[in-house]
């Protein structure tokens, strides 16, 4: 993504574990090398890009603050953080305030997850014209929500089972491929896994509002990259169709694909390797009185969007500020 948008960097430096230190990577023509991570790696660093799971982010994310870096963090250790902003910038870049990379006064910023990033894309233009009052989502999750090796066995296990093999299952317990499970996050005692509970109580941080009731079902589906979202809205405020349409139509970061005639709306393989989170099948509730219940689906580009794209226009906010 840094390639792409052809961010304005003058350096850049690679870090990762014992492990992995001394392999080399390409970008832009060069080659780099790969440095050990370190409690003395940030000491030359304006932005710190961060992608190494919750357990690197909470150790070494504040040491980079302290020297002086602004931490971009695309794990869950600080989303929930008083403090902390938690940030899609085409929804409330304000919220970063004053974080600037070139005060190196430091900072953390926290990159949401990928199922709220890709639900709140859509909904929030309607959030701001209605009001939203009650929303419930149900998610189609790929597989590259954990990572590259459950998309490796995902096309594994699908050769596998095609040729009537036993298929390998290696990172989750039970068969994924033409499969459907709950999401393999935690279960939390009331029912609800973390995930679920990370897209109710991230929505409210985003929008600064709490008086809006969240309920979600997450489940893996064996498709490689991109995420898929039924939501059901109940709205404050009378909300058409139509203005539905007009709203998504010209909100920035979302594609409208809703042909009701030829039967053609959002797909997760025509939303993978794509910005734009992609909205279709806005209709009226027709279990809601009035015109305050919509239905819509939403399919986004986890690895894009859903993470990196969004941890890169948050720097590209610090370039501005």
């Amino acid at each position: 993504m840094l390639d792409q948008r052809s961010f304005p960097l003058a350096s850049l430096k690679l870090l990762a574990s014992a492990r992995s230190a001394g392999k080399t990577m390409e970008f832009k023509g060069e080659s780099f090398k790969v440095e050990e991570l370190t409690e003395k790696s940030f000491d030359d660093v304006d932005i710190a890009l961060f992608s190494a799971g919750g357990g690197i982010s909470k150790k070494f994310g504040p040491i980079a603050s302290e020297a002086g870096a602004v931490v971009v963090d695309n794990s869950s250790a600080f989303r929930m953080t008083d403090g902390i902003p938690l940030v899609i910038p085409e929804i409330n870049a304000e919220d970063m305030g004053g974080i600037t990379w070139q005060s190196r006064k430091g900072g953390i910023i926290a990159n949401p997850n990928c199922s709220t990033i890709i639900a709140l894309m859509a909904v929030t233009p309607l959030h701001r014209e209605a009001g939203v009052k009650r929303m419930v989502v149900s998610t189609y999750q790929a597989a590259s929500g954990a990572g590259q090796a459950a998309m490796d066995e995902l096309v594994l296990q699908t050769k596998e089972a095609l040729e009537g093999k036993e298929v390998t299952k290696n990172i989750f317990p039970i068969q994924y491929a033409f499969n459907l499970f709950s999401h393999n996050s935690p279960m939390q005692e009331n029912g609800y896994n973390e995930e679920e509970l990370k897209m109710v109580k991230e929505t409210k941080k985003i929008w600064s509002f709490d008086d809006v009731s969240i309920t979600a079902t997450c489940i893996r589906v064996p498709i490689i990259r991109a995420h898929a979202e039924s939501i059901n809205l109940e709205f404050e405020r009378p909300l058409s169709e139509t203005r539905a349409r007009e709203l998504l139509s010209t909100a920035p970061g979302v594609s409208l694909i809703d042909n009701r005639a030829e039967n053609t709306f959002p797909t997760p393989l025509e939303a993978s390797f794509k910005d734009d989170v992609f909205v279709g099948r806005i209709r009226k509730d027709i279990s809601s009185d009035g015109e305050k219940g919509l239905d819509l689906f939403v399919c986004g580009d986890q690895i894009r969007k859903g993470a990196a794209l969004n941890a890169v226009q948050i720097a590209e906010l610090l370039l501005k500020q």
